[in-house]
């Protein structure tokens, strides 16, 4: 099921078995159990695309949760075996986990040190059936268009948009850059299956300045993005957190927009899941309801 899903989510095979440290031989072996198993094609495969036939697209989903279910079960024996305290266990898509819970946990070992807290960095398509698996009691992620109903999300606020540049390049010492400014610059965007946020927002503010975006690469993470603007491959737009990510030769810059427009901005929400009770959860929220200003104002 963790090939499955991860050929699904980078309809790739090579990368998918990269990402899993596998042979591609292997990979496809275990691709060839499961769907023997299930006596269905789960991809189609040619020698150029990969892609989800009916029944695979059918069962992502329900995949999703078993392997989330399955990695609840490791967690909770070895969290018994470690500990009779309980650990809160949060979630957070890479800029909250490199911007946000560094400042949170800080606010929160002074308000409540008794609080032992075990964080996942992950995508949000992967954090939200986490959370109703069990195996996370909270997640600071991008709130999906279409909301599960079984998930309470909350606003905290908008994370600000940097455009990522080589050191050298002609516009790494200005104070701020317009989308105007990187028109005709070559973009190096998230895959929209796995980062739709972010993807999308590039693409948006391009739009609105009656503009194209030149898309020269897409990538799956932050790093790689970061590294690839190193080498000159692009340039990037990014939450300004992303600006933690310590790569050599790499600006960060402010982008500017019309009478500083949300649309610069990603959302980022708080959530877990409906209807369930837990103190040190509530802890958590209070403690950041506390310190919110001072966080929002580095984001």
């Amino acid at each position: 099921m963790k090939s499955f899903l991860m050929v699904a989510d980078t309809l790739h095979f090579g990368r998918a078995a990269r990402a899993l440290d596998m042979l591609p031989a292997s990979l496809g072996r275990q691709i060839r159990i499961l769907e023997t198993r299930l006596d269905t094609k789960l991809f189609l495969r040619t020698t150029r695309n990969v892609a989800l036939t009916e029944a695979g697209a059918a069962i992502l989903e329900d995949a999703r949760a078993l392997v989330a279910q399955a990695e609840y079960l490791d967690e909770k024996v070895r969290s018994i075996r470690k500990s009779g305290t309980p650990v809160l266990k949060v979630g957070a898509i890479d800029s909250a986990a490199a911007g946000l819970m560094p400042q949170l946990l800080r606010f929160l070992r002074v308000e409540h040190p008794e609080i032992e807290v075990q964080l996942f960095e992950q995508k949000t398509i992967h954090l939200l059936p986490r959370l109703l698996s069990g195996s996370l009691d909270i997640a600071f992620c991008r709130p999906p268009d279409t909301r599960d109903p079984r998930i309470d999300f909350q606003t905290l606020f908008y994370e600000t948009a940097v455009v990522a540049l080589p050191t050298d390049h002609e516009l790494a010492q200005r104070d701020e850059i317009s989308i105007e400014d990187i028109a005709d610059a070559p973009l190096i965007v998230p895959d929209r299956r796995s980062r739709p946020h972010s993807h999308d927002l590039t693409i948006k503010l391009f739009l609105d300045a009656g503009l194209t975006a030149r898309i020269a690469q897409v990538a799956e993470e932050k790093h790689t993005i970061v590294n690839l603007v190193a080498t000159g491959s692009g340039l990037a737009i990014v939450p300004r957190w992303t600006a933690r990510i310590s790569v050599p030769n790499v600006t960060f810059v402010p982008l500017s927009m019309r009478g500083g427009a949300r649309r610069s901005k990603l959302i980022l929400a708080a959530a877990w899941t409906r209807g369930t009770r837990d103190s040190q959860r509530d802890a958590l929220l209070d403690t950041l309801d506390n310190n919110l200003k001072a966080i929002e104002d580095s984001a």
